[in-house]
């Protein structure tokens, strides 16, 4: 006899847990804050795929906090699927028993915690993902069954107000809400009428006014006065070995004090350099503080933003030509979109790392340390679906020896992936290694792969001290190894240079150092910096800029 096959079990499923959910939630979608820890008991199964908002910026604590309360014997063996990882509850969970299996993108302040969960057995490791990747396993195999989110407001229906960090939440909502999953939300208040209407109420089962407002971390601020003689040197050496060789404007600049260099050398050396509007003018970015001068001196057209970043509310509400903003003036951001707009539409990604390997792959994964790797994956990659071209793009394809070894005579250009970074990063730990800690971890969280966050063959350029090397112009691995070990310093990797070797290629073209750009390291002096402190900043903005209190020193 044939049984007739269910095809609506996971709404069923939603529907009877929405029903023991019932008695938590009264007129308007709202839940009383004392009663969340029950109500996530009742619509959180073991073994379940949760997502709780964790962003680069905004945190959906409250209910973070709250999945920590329930009963391990009641909600068990989660499967945490996330973008980001950056408080201490998120990692809370798998100490208590109540989460098992994580899967993400970012661990920002817990990667130490999160490196010795997994050496301990605490946490099974599924992937360190691209933010762009995740999302799309959210609409797959990692779908949220229930999703803990976050937003600035709701009305009495229930619809949300994202406001200036929306980051992640409509692709968390969508693809968990249409697969049939719960998705709760916590606010700062509850009002009558929003600015505007990000996520609406249908899409919303549950709704939270936190006691008090969501944690955001302002990720993306870097003091200047916190930059040394030798990342102004860094950013020169990029700024014209690389920004003006190429006439690169479509960029994304990854989080750390070498771009922040370079952000604040664009009014002064890159003027000099005569690069505004040649170079630098259409980013997808983050608002970055230190990237107010070269806004305010005309170098930048175009900023579209993953997220927002404290403090910089008001300055990007009056400076809407640049900036992406809603009909109630405040930034509208969106990670997916962004990360799209960075695989797709950049010329250039630069960025730090901590380790590369003598073949030029690098990684943030460490023995101590699984810190993710955000959108650098993503952003840091040559895209073969692109088909549009640019004359940077062009360029550094032409430079590549063996670019049509596959294709023929067909004509590709390249994206621009630099790794900038001093040979010896912190506590003098070398940046440069024979073999990157990523195959240890791998071996620790019984991994298929070790977690590169930027395969070699993609690239294109390293900067340290010592110069630049520019991998592209590199006809096989045993000249990409070489110019490698010339920019090494002392390191192992830099220790096996032959400085014959090294000349030769300097020679090519392949290696410059300082010298060979014309740059005097003496002129590499923080006086060159627009801004060179936190309040200088605040001039530059004309007071809009709203520094957090940790970055107030006056």
């Amino acid at each position: 006899m044939k049984v007739e096959r269910q095809w609506n079990t996971l709404a069923r499923d939603t529907a009877q847990r929405m029903e023991a959910a019932a008695r938590f939630i009264g007129a308007g979608k709202q839940v009383k804050p004392e009663d969340i820890v029950p109500l996530l008991e009742a619509v959180i199964r073991p073994g379940d795929k949760v997502n709780v908002e964790g962003n680069n910026q905004k945190q959906a604590d409250f209910l973070a906090e709250a999945l920590c309360k329930v009963d391990p014997a009641k909600i068990h063996d989660l499967h945490m699927v996330q973008s980001s990882v950056p408080l201490a509850a998120h990692l809370d969970v798998f100490e208590k028993g109540i989460a098992k299996k994580l899967d993400f993108a970012f661990g920002g302040p817990q990667s130490g915690r999160v490196a010795k969960f997994i050496r301990e057995g605490k946490l099974e490791l599924g992937a360190i993902h691209t933010y762009l990747e995740l999302f799309g396993r959210y609409c797959l195999d990692l779908t949220p069954r229930v999703s803990l989110i976050c937003a600035y407001e709701a009305d009495r229906e229930g619809n949300l107000y994202t406001g200036f960090n929306t980051e992640d939440t409509p692709v968390i909502v969508e693809a968990t809400k249409f697969r049939k999953g719960i998705v709760i939300a916590q606010v700062n208040k509850i009002v009558d009428k929003l600015p505007r209407v990000d996520i609406p109420a249908d899409w919303i089962d549950a709704v939270v006014q936190s006691p008090k407002p969501f944690f955001i971390e302002p990720l993306f601020t870097r003091d200047p006065g916190l930059l040394s003689e030798r990342h102004v040197l860094l950013a020169m050496m990029c700024l014209k070995g690389i920004y003006a060789e190429y006439g690169v404007k479509r960029i994304n600049h990854g989080i750390g004090f070498l771009t922040s260099a370079i952000e604040l050398l664009l009014p002064t050396y890159g003027e000099e350099l005569g690069l505004k509007g040649k170079a630098c003018t259409e980013l997808v970015l983050n608002p970055h503080p230190t990237m107010i001068p070269a806004i305010e001196s005309g170098f930048i057209d175009t900023i579209y933003c993953f997220g927002g970043e404290l403090g910089m509310e008001e300055y990007v509400r009056a400076r809407s030509d640049v900036f992406f903003t809603g009909p109630d003036g405040s930034l509208r951001s969106n990670r997916a979109l962004a990360q799209t707009a960075g695989h797709y539409a950049l010329d250039m990604f630069i960025g730090s790392t901590l380790q590369i390997d003598r073949f030029g792959n690098s990684s943030t994964a460490t023995a101590n340390r699984v810190a993710g790797f955000g959108g650098a994956p993503n952003m840091g990659c040559d895209a073969k679906g692109r088909r549009h071209s640019t004359d940077s793009w062009i360029k550094c394809g032409r430079e590549v020896p063996n670019m049509h070894e596959l294709i023929g005579d067909m004509p590709r250009g390249k994206r621009l992936v630099v790794q900038g970074m001093e040979t010896f990063g912190e506590a003098r730990a070398p940046a440069f290694v024979d073999k990157l800690d990523a195959w240890k971890l791998a071996e620790n969280a019984k991994l298929d792969l070790p977690p590169v966050m930027i395969y070699g063959d993609d690239v294109t350029h390293i900067v340290t001290e010592e110069g630049i090397a520019y991998l592209n112009r590199c006809g096989n691995l045993d000249t990409r190894m070489a110019a490698i070990r010339a920019v090494a310093g002392y390191t192992e990797i830099g220790l096996e240079a032959k400085p014959e070797e090294t000349r030769r290629l300097r020679d090519q073209g392949i290696v410059k150092t300082a010298e060979d750009l014309g740059i005097d390291p003496d002129t590499a002096t923080r006086d060159r910096l627009a801004a060179r402190n936190m309040r200088e900043l605040v001039d530059w903005s004309g007071g809009l800029y709203n520094p957090p209190a940790r970055f107030r020193n006056w």
